[in-house]
C-alpha cells in the first residue's frame, strides 16, 4: 500500500529589482508546472504518491531554487496534513484529502 505524502514549500524571495521579480516569478511558474498548488502567498504544496517520489521532487526543487532568499521544504504524511486545521479561510479543492483504494486481482 502506498503512503501518500505532501510537500510543503515556504519561500521568501527578494523582489526589489526587475531581475529579482523575474527570478521569483520563474520559480513560482516552475512549482506550478511541477504540480504544486498555492496554499497561501509564498506557501505551496504538492501531493506525492510515496516518500521516494517526495524526495525526488524535493531534489528537483532544490536544484531549481534561486540563490537569493529563503526556500524551506517540509514533507509530511497525508494523515499529518489532514490534521492541520484552518483558523480563517477555506480549504481549497487542491487540498482535498487524497483517497486511495486497495486493488484486488482474482
Amino acid at each position: 500500500m502506498s503512503k501518500f505524502m505532501r510537500i510543503i514549500v515556504f519561500f521568501d524571495l527578494p523582489v526589489m529589482t526587475k531581475a529579482q521579480r523575474k527570478i521569483a516569478t520563474d520559480f513560482r511558474k516552475f512549482m506550478i508546472d511541477d504540480g504544486y498548488y498555492m496554499i497561501q502567498f509564498s506557501v505551496y504544496g504538492r501531493l506525492c504518491n510515496n516518500f521516494d517520489n517526495a524526495q525526488m521532487h524535493c531534489r528537483r526543487l532544490a536544484n531549481y531554487a534561486p540563490e537569493e532568499g529563503s526556500v524551506r521544504v517540509m514533507v509530511v504524511t497525508e494523515k499529518q496534513y489532514a490534521n492541520m486545521y484552518i483558523v480563517r479561510g477555506k480549504v481549497k479543492c487542491e487540498e482535498q484529502k487524497a483517497e486511495y483504494y486497495q486493488l484486488s486481482f482474482f
